[in-house]
């Protein structure tokens, strides 16, 4: 049977049942031979670490000179209840922040609205004023700790509000380290909080970089993320090709504002979900770091080696894991951590392994980071660069996902380029096909998920281990927050702040991160800013394509 074919799902299959030997293609299709030979091989060379175009990664001492830095993502309710969270995972001995954010915060509603009420702080914390954004960063010293935030669609409001947090706290800008995502392009593929039409929102990711790259010199204005087409339905190679696609159309928009790309490229960085399939994952960053320094330097003339680099963090986990025999979660991603280890990641973030069905617990989200610590420590494999380079299989690997990622992106090339596949909804098309295909090929047995369609006890019933209560009276203590603000502050100031970032919205080269930042400063809220920015550049509509 195969997943064409399939029309409904079958039973779940028992250890007798399951089909051998595996299927001898990887998960993005490319043939994967019994033995792999050195005349396999594109290239016998092998360029050392920390030499273009850095197959075996950007750093000469890999892990030994730093280890990369451990994330949990971690947000709910409150920014009392994410404080807390924050400083119980920073003394368990994670090195950086990763900030969730709530739908309403993501999408720029405030908690208020009629759109927003039910959705208060359930998949992330409520961020709304900078009142707010000092609560959940009380007694974090900014200057010592990175942060990450996921958002896209306020990515810049979200950016200046952590500008203004520093500025109350006495961090001098420079100091401050992270990234925002601020990928809107794959928001429009496959996730969806975007909120304006494509070009007004190039222009807000132009100005959160350009404005970065001269007042925090040591932050990375955006992520651009293949991880949410990967958890979309993608395979690992149209994820690498989809964002490497987009990486090139927000090159050529800083170009067309005029920046350098010497100088932004070296604070550009990427995101990605790190599945199952080892080797994929392994070779998809291995053939991505060189895809990307070759366009750098070949396409745009980049010299500066730095402004070459493919830096990237990774999640570990997402789609791949399941919520049936939940504790088999542990194993899928200690798994995917080691493949981000010996991928070469600059940051991961390791899933619990109860996310699929709630917001991890204390217990859960230890657990996970534990992973990360016994892998950096006591694993060994961080301990030599790229210790998987040169063997035969892992080098006609590499070689195969290259020419899968630019087969891909040659697609896009073809059809007329990234943004005008987003505008007709050609690409939203290709993940939505891939994401059936990867269903049916599940439900019918094709693709084997332990514990889910195969070796299931026929009395199985899965232990979820600690439950994580959300606080029922979370969404009360926001909004009463929201109103007391919006009860203090100076309406004269906040109404001025607000008017000039609508004017200068309208004002096609202004940069408006200064406006949104005096805004942040005067207590207005995301969605203030939000409408304000509407007024002038009105809502991205859906293409539909049948």
């Amino acid at each position: 049977m195969t997943a064409q074919t399939a029309q409904q799902p079958a039973a779940p299959l028992t250890g007798e049942g399951v089909r051998q030997p595996p299927k001898p293609v990887s998960s993005s299709g490319i043939p994967i031979p019994v033995v792999a030979t050195a005349d396999m091989l594109r290239d016998a060379a092998l360029e050392a670490p920390g030499i273009y175009p850095f197959t075996r990664g950007i750093f000469r001492d890999g892990y030994r000179g730093r280890l990369w830095t451990f994330r949990q993502y971690s947000g709910f309710g409150t920014a009392e209840e994410s404080n807390q969270r924050y400083r119980f995972l920073l003394e368990q001995g994670q090195t950086g922040l990763s900030v969730a954010l709530d739908l309403p915060t993501q999408c720029g509603y405030d908690p208020v609205d009629p759109m927003a009420r039910s959705e208060v702080g359930k998949v992330g914390v409520s961020l709304s004023t900078l009142a707010d954004a000092e609560v959940l960063f009380d007694g974090i010293d900014l200057a010592r700790i990175s942060t990450s935030f996921t958002i896209n669609g306020t990515a810049a409001i979200i950016y200046a509000m952590y500008l203004a947090v520093a500025d109350k706290h006495g961090v001098p800008r420079e100091k401050l380290t992270g990234t925002i995502q601020n990928d809107i392009l794959k928001e429009y593929v496959a996730r969806g909080t975007w909120i304006f039409p494509v070009k007004p929102s190039m222009r807000l990711i132009a100005d959160t970089i350009l404005f970065s790259n001269d007042v925090t010199p040591r932050f990375n204005p955006i992520s651009i993320a293949g991880a949410h087409v990967h958890d979309a339905g993608a395979t690992a190679a149209e994820e690498m090709g989809y964002t490497l696609a987009n990486g090139l159309a927000y090159v050529d928009e800083l170009r067309r504002r005029g920046g350098d790309v010497e100088k932004f490229g070296k604070r550009l960085s990427f995101f990605f979900y790190v599945h199952t399939d080892f080797f994929d994952e392994v070779c998809k960053f291995r053939a991505a770091r060189r895809i990307w320094a070759r366009l750098m330097r070949e396409r745009y003339g980049v010299q500066d080696a730095r402004a070459q680099h493919f830096r990237f963090g990774v999640v570990c986990g997402g789609s791949s894991l399941v919520s049936a025999q939940p504790y088999n979660n542990i194993i899928r991603v200690t798994i995917e951590t080691m493949a981000a280890v010996l991928g070469g990641a600059q940051s991961i973030f390791t899933c619990a392994y109860d996310e699929p069905f709630q917001i991890p617990t204390e217990f859960s989200a230890e657990l996970a980071l534990r992973t990360q610590q016994i892998i950096a420590y006591e694993s060994g494999i961080a301990k030599t660069v790229d210790p998987l380079g040169g063997s035969y299989f892992i080098e006609q690997h590499t070689d195969r996902m290259e020419q899968a990622i630019l087969t891909v992106m040659q697609e896009i090339d073809d059809y007329g380029g990234v943004i005008k596949a987003i505008e007709d909804g050609w690409l939203q098309m290709r993940i939505a096909e891939r994401a059936r295909e990867r269903k049916l090929m599940t439900d019918c047995g094709e693709t084997i998920v332990v514990g889910q369609n195969a070796f299931r006890r026929a009395d199985q019933n899965d232990d979820f281990g600690e439950v994580f209560r959300l606080d029922p009276q979370a969404s009360t203590r926001v909004i009463e927050r929201y109103g007391s603000v919006k009860a203090r502050r100076d309406n004269i100031e906040l109404e001025r702040t607000l008017a000039r970032l609508q004017q200068a919205a309208a004002q096609e080269d202004e940069n408006l991160m200064p406006y949104l930042i005096d805004c942040c400063h005067a207590y207005a809220t995301v969605g203030e800013m939000v409408q304000r920015l509407k007024a002038r550049w009105g809502e991205f509509q859906e293409p539909v394509r049948l």
